[in-house]
């Protein structure tokens, strides 16, 4: 077995019968591959849509059902159960085009020992899907980011796999990516190994899950810097002085609450299906932007605490 496509769900059943089908119609041999899916507690209609799958599977398909535990777990679970000689990591709303697997086992080829980032294309829908041709505008810079990547799983096993105390969202992969790199892991990218990454343009309902899950991430953030004290860690989370005194003075000139009310222009329609006008949504974007940055001040300083206290006890 060359390959796993591992990928881990939760409540996403509308996407992820697509997901599943893409994995199963890959052009590379169906007897050397396999799909590994963990439900992490869905509570949708994601067992249905998993039962059906098992009927048109054409690879091995195993699928492991846990109690919701966070990704950080999932994906422990689902590194557990692979087979294959190179684990590629992919989400839940994330499509693979039909080379997908081919390409990941081609740089394998001529990279036998390194992370692979493949191509990843943002679309506000799989129903109608661009070129699938990557260009400069969906440039990453994320060494190791699970939407698209792969590497050999015994070097994954090596290093160890993702940290289980990043248990709400961001930063596990970022993170499990740090150790690869100290441990002398180098990258290659290949465009050809393209998906594609639903990415819905927010609406009414949906601008206070956008503030709740900056703040989640705000506190996966401090979690990453404490593990890893690093340049590349102030950078990737904008956790310099710099940047969190400008926010700071923002949100002391009471840009959240100007903010909040453009974001939320009919109040009425808050939790509504309502598409958010292009201004509605430029705010919606700013206002989660000004939560991490009070999260991340609120959690640095709640934890800073906690380390006064643990000194003066000891």
């Amino acid at each position: 077995m060359r390959a796993t496509i591992q990928l881990c769900t939760y409540n996403r059943a509308h996407l992820l019968g697509r997901v599943l089908d893409a994995c199963f119609e890959q052009t590379h041999p169906r007897d050397d591959y396999e799909v590994v899916l963990v439900n992490d507690g869905s509570t949708d209609d994601t067992r249905a849509v998993i039962e059906a799958a098992r009927a048109r599977a054409t690879c091995g398909f195993t699928v492991i059902d846990q109690p919701n535990a966070g990704l950080a777990r999932a994906r422990n679970a689902g590194i557990a159960r692979a087979r294959g000689e190179r684990i590629i990591f992919i989400d839940d709303d994330v499509l693979p085009t039909p080379p997908f697997v081919a390409e990941h086992l081609r740089s394998d080829s001529e990279h036998p020992f390194a992370i692979v980032r493949g191509a990843v294309i943002n679309t506000e829908s799989f129903h109608r899907l661009p070129v699938p041709s990557w260009t400069l505008a969906n440039y990453s810079g994320n060494f190791f980011w699970t939407s698209n990547v792969s590497l050999p799983l015994p070097i994954l096993r090596r290093v160890g796999s993702f940290t289980e105390a990043f248990r709400e969202y961001g930063w596990e992969d970022i993170e499990l990516g740090l150790r690869l790199r100290d441990a002398g892991v180098r990258g290659v990218f290949n465009r050809f190994a393209v998906a594609f990454h639903c990415k819905p343009r927010p609406r009414a309902k949906d601008v206070a899950g956008m503030v709740s899950q900056a703040r989640a991430q705000a506190r996966t953030a401090v979690q990453l810097r404490e593990l890893h004290p690093s340049w590349r860690v102030v950078l990737a989370t904008g956790d310099d002085a710099l940047r969190r005194g400008y926010h700071r003075a923002r949100r002391a000139l009471g840009a959240i609450s100007r903010l909040d009310r453009i974001a939320h222009t009919n109040a009425a329609e808050t939790t509504g299906d309502r598409a958010l006008s292009s201004r509605e949504l430029a705010a919606a974007r700013a206002l989660a932007r000004e939560a991490y940055y009070a999260e991340l001040d609120a959690t640095s300083r709640a934890n800073d605490v906690a380390s006064r206290a643990l000194r003066r006890s000891t």
